[in-house]
C-alpha cells in the first residue's frame, strides 16, 4: 500500500510540475526554419500554395472561398485533426496560412517565404503562435518542439520534390 501512495504521489508530482512550468512559459512565441531545393520558387510555390494531399499527415486537403471571399484551406490529417486556414498569397514570394476557430488550444500564422538561392529556391517558414493551454504549451516546447511541424514540412517538401535529404536550418 505504501508504494502504491508513493506512484500516485509521484505521478501527482509530475502533473503539477507539467502544469506549473506550462503556465510560467510564454503563451506567444515566433519560430523559424529554413532548407533549400532545388527548385524553382514557381514550382515550390505551387505545392505550397495547393492543397496538400502531396504530405504524408495530410488525408485530405482543400481551397475553396468562405463567405467573406477569402480563400480557405480545409486540412484533414491521417491523426484525426481538422483544421481551417485563411490563406494571403502573394505569388510565387509569400504565402500566410492563419488559423480560422474558436475556442482551439491555439492560434497563429505560418508565412512561407520564397527566396532565389543558387541553385535553387530557399524556403523560409515562420510560425507566429500562442499556445493558451498551459500542458499543450510544456508538451510543444519540451517534447515536440515550436519546430517540430516546421521540420516535417520541410522534408515533405524536400521528398515531393526529389529531395529526400535536404538541410534544415534556423
Amino acid at each position: 500500500m505504501k508504494i502504491l501512495l508513493i506512484i500516485l504521489g509521484a505521478i501527482v508530482l509530475i502533473v503539477v510540475a507539467v502544469i506549473v512550468t506550462g503556465s510560467l512559459l510564454p503563451k506567444h512565441h515566433i519560430a523559424s526554419r529554413a532548407a533549400a531545393f532545388r527548385a524553382t520558387p514557381d514550382q515550390l510555390y505551387t505545392l505550397i500554395s495547393g492543397p496538400q494531399n502531396w504530405r504524408p499527415d495530410v488525408l485530405h486537403s482543400e481551397l475553396d472561398t468562405d463567405s467573406a471571399g477569402r480563400q480557405i484551406l480545409r486540412e484533414s490529417t491521417r491523426d484525426g485533426n481538422k483544421m481551417t486556414y485563411a490563406v494571403m498569397a502573394n505569388p510565387p514570394h509569400s504565402l500566410t496560412r492563419t488559423i480560422i476557430g474558436a475556442h482551439l488550444p491555439f492560434d497563429g500564422s505560418w508565412t512561407y517565404a520564397l527566396s532565389p538561392a543558387p541553385g535553387g529556391t530557399t524556403v523560409r517558414i515562420t510560425e507566429d503562435a500562442n499556445i493558451y493551454n498551459p500542458v499543450f504549451r510544456f508538451i510543444s516546447r519540451f517534447i515536440v518542439g515550436y519546430t517540430g511541424s516546421m521540420d516535417k514540412y520541410l522534408q515533405s517538401l524536400g521528398a515531393t520534390t526529389g529531395q529526400p535529404q535536404i538541410q534544415i536550418t534556423d
